[in-house]
């Protein structure tokens, strides 16, 4: 195998972001895909649950506040179903591409909304999340922190989902989970402030980036 196909088959980098409704991680999500793809990287930016046409299927389902009966169980499998699409489909094929993947949520929404909210073992969810990314991790999960007050305020829409019109309660329980989550994955996991202003937030982001694709350089320059 030649040195110029090696490096063809360099993995890219998986990049997440994570937060309650309203955090502004979207926002965060979308300009710093825009930004790499500016530098001149090749980037792709998915979000859960959805980003395939089987995996929106079941978004509609989970957020129809029409299913408030929905058994906690049934909320994590669902969310487990749509994320094994996507990183199925189109996660682990970008990244076995050399792609960078920015996803709007991922892994860590369930332990946080199904463990730490809805109380369901996080052990199991775990397990449940490894089988269902192919054991596909982050390299790098931004947690946009910001108080249940401010979430509401960005939030605020007229029409909420299932998700959204959740008590602030269980929110709050959510939110500790980020930061309990953020506490055991140091490495992996960096909880941001999200009260500054949306430019210099991303600044930030920006920051914090640049040595993983500096080593994703030096990889494919090897």
């Amino acid at each position: 195998m030649t040195k110029q196909k090696e490096k063809m088959n360099q993995p890219g980098l998986l990049l997440t972001f994570e937060g309650i409704d309203g955090s502004g991680k979207s926002t965060q999500a979308t300009m710093l895909f825009h930004r790499l793809l500016k530098e001149g990287y090749n980037a792709l930016l998915v979000r859960e649950p959805g980003g395939t046409s089987i995996s929106e299927k079941i978004r509609d389902v989970l957020l129809d506040i029409k299913h408030q009966n929905m058994a906690d169980t049934t909320e994590l499998l669902l969310y487990a179903a749509s994320r094994a699409q996507l990183v199925a489909e189109k996660i682990k094929p970008h990244i076995d591409d050399g792609v960078i993947v920015l996803c709007d949520r991922y892994t860590d929404s369930s332990l946080a909304y199904q463990g730490y909210g809805r109380g369901l073992n996080t052990e199991f969810i775990k397990n449940l999340n490894a089988l269902a990314t192919q054991e596909t991790i982050p390299d790098l999960t931004f947690v946009i922190d910001v108080d249940l007050a401010t979430a509401a305020k960005r939030a605020s829409v007229d029409d909420p989902d299932r998700m959204e019109s959740e008590k602030n309660a269980f929110k709050k329980r959510v939110q500790n989970g980020y930061h309990a989550i953020a506490e055991q994955e140091p490495a992996r996991v960096v909880l941001i402030p999200g009260e500054e202003e949306v430019d210099a937030l991303h600044e930030k982001i920006w920051e914090l980036t640049i040595p993983k694709l500096e080593l994703l350089k030096t990889s494919k320059d090897q």
